[in-house]
């Protein structure tokens, strides 16, 4: 039966949209408007997952529109609190896309926090972020996004960083399943970017990201500018050349081929379509009302092989073609290099060895998206400090949901789909080791036992006599029940004895009668 998942550890957000109360409470939508005036009319809706009804997600439902829906965290995450304490910052989430995604976005903007309190409904595209994670996708071209803005020390400038392109996750945007998106940044700066738990990306802030996180020492001077007689083409037109007497411009690239000469099968006066020899007349064709009848015309049969009509010379390549003349290139005497600006030491240069550190607070998880597609659905979102957290979080809800939508087709195609799903999710074949083991071991413990519990129930059963009952000691009345059981094995024996002498008896007179005839 369906469950929501629960917490196994401390987090700084989590949402599985356990109701439908979600929009207008914990989450709530922008009235603002994107830096060009659009506003954002796109509708949010939650609504039932079609692999298990009673599991809820946020859902994008218009098409063509702009969303804007946020949630603000109970307290802002600081980075410098988690460098400390030498822990990680993880983000988590599920997307599925029910119609298969054309163009737009499924990211999460974690909203930095600023000296004015973040207001959900002011939410907007200028409303700045320290983080930016997730699927987007238009046209051929897909990523992964992680982005972070962060913020100058020296100048206070907040600049994108973006990381290195991902490895594909196209097939994400089709299949119609629930896929699980984690960003696991560690307090070294170190990333490592996942898809349903299996790598796409890793690498280091301060090594993977374009622009790099610190700025370079020198810039170019803006003031400088190149010279006026500054000659930067390496090489020029020989002044000195002209164009030979015997060069014909005009002379074509391709002539006809003089020696070329007409096929014998060749049927210049052959045309290429003629009357349908079968067609008739309709019976019912009336000449005055409907003209002279003509029969359809089919392809001529004689120049199946196109070698009716006027015949031409084939094209070859003219040897005396030389084209437009040109003088030859030489050496520029006058060639002063490439011009750069001369540089200048850079007025917003810093060094930061720890960014992690420094990465601007997040307070609020947000929603920002156009989209061509419908219905996508975001579901059971984490923001937190420790892995297995977040581990857990999954196997309590996107692991089990993922299984269930594998096993959801029908024939190879389904058998096909889980046995690459159990080859990237190893965890799948424990699972269905345990519950076969399980009840097993299960009835073995309860209904067989051991070689005792046997043992037992036989004497139960049999009322056999066991060691013990030799050893007890009389009871009142056993010696008369004993006296009785005397009386009555005499009285068989007796019985049985004068059977026996009366069978003794009549076996002689027996045989005497056979003699006697």
């Amino acid at each position: 039966p369906f469950s929501l998942p629960t917490l196994s550890g401390d987090a700084f957000f989590a949402d599985p949209f356990a109701n439908t109360e979600a929009i207008g409470a914990a989450w709530k939508l922008s009235t603002s408007a994107k830096g060009d005036g659009s506003k954002f009319d796109g509708v949010w809706a939650i609504e039932a997952n079609s692999a298990t009804p009673e599991d809820l997600g946020l859902v994008v439902k218009s098409k063509a529109k702009h969303h804007a829906i946020s949630s603000k965290l109970p307290k802002p995450v600081d980075f410098s609190a988690l460098h400390s304490e030498q822990k990680p910052f993880i983000v988590q989430y599920e997307v599925k896309y029910q119609d298969s995604m054309e163009c737009g976005g499924s990211y999460l903007k974690l909203v930095a926090a600023s000296e004015e309190e973040f207001t959900p409904e002011e939410f907007n595209d200028k409303s700045t972020y320290s983080i930016m994670f997730g699927p987007d996708k238009c046209g051929l071209d897909s990523k992964l996004h992680f982005i972070i803005n962060f913020k100058n020390p020296v100048n206070g400038e907040v600049e994108e960083k973006h990381a290195k392109a991902s490895s594909s996750i196209k097939e994400i945007f089709s299949d119609g399943k629930s896929h699980l998106v984690t960003l696991v940044l560690d307090y070294d700066g170190s990333f490592e970017m996942l898809v349903d738990q299996s790598t796409v990306n890793s690498g280091n802030i301060l090594e993977n990201m374009t622009p790099s996180i610190n700025p370079p020492s020198e810039i170019d001077d803006p003031s400088d500018s190149k010279p006026e007689d500054w000659d930067d083409k390496e090489k020029i037109p020989d002044p000195m050349a002209s164009k030979p007497d015997d060069w014909d411009e005009e002379a074509p690239k391709f002539i006809a081929d003089e020696a070329a000469v007409m096929p014998d099968d060749w049927l210049e006066n052959e045309p290429e379509v003629i009357p349908d020899p079968a067609a008739a007349q309709p019976e019912d064709w009336d000449t005055e009302e409907d003209g002279e009848w003509e029969a359809p015309t089919i392809e001529n049969p004689k120049c199946a092989s196109g070698n009716c009509g006027p015949w031409t010379r084939p094209q070859i390549p003219n040897p005396a073609f030389k084209g437009k003349w040109a003088p030859p290139m030489i050496e520029n005497p006058n060639y002063s290099g490439v011009w750069a600006p001369r540089k200048i030491a850079n007025p917003g240069f810093f060094e930061d060895k720890t960014p992690f550190a420094n990465l601007m607070p997040i307070t609020a998880v947000g929603l920002e998206l156009w989209t061509m597609t419908k219905d996508i659905m975001f579901d059971n979102i984490i923001l937190t400090d420790s892995r297995s957290t977040a581990d857990d979080w999954a196997a309590a809800s996107w692991n089990k949901k993922a299984l269930k939508e594998q096993m959801a087709g029908s024939g190879e195609g389904a058998l096909q789909d889980f046995l690459v799903y159990a080859k990237e999710n190893p965890w799948v074949w424990v699972a269905i080791v345990a519950a076969i083991i399980f009840p097993f071991g299960l009835y073995l413990t309860c209904f067989r036992g051991n070689g005792e519990v046997d043992e037992v129930g036989e004497v139960k059963k049999t009322d056999k006599p066991t060691p013990d009952d030799e050893d007890m000691p009389g009871l009142e009345g056993d010696e008369d029940e004993e006296a009785e059981a005397e009386a009555e094995e005499e009285e068989v024996k007796e019985v049985e004895e004068e059977e026996e002498e009366e069978e003794e008896e009549e076996k002689p007179v027996k045989r005497r009668t056979r003699k006697a005839d």
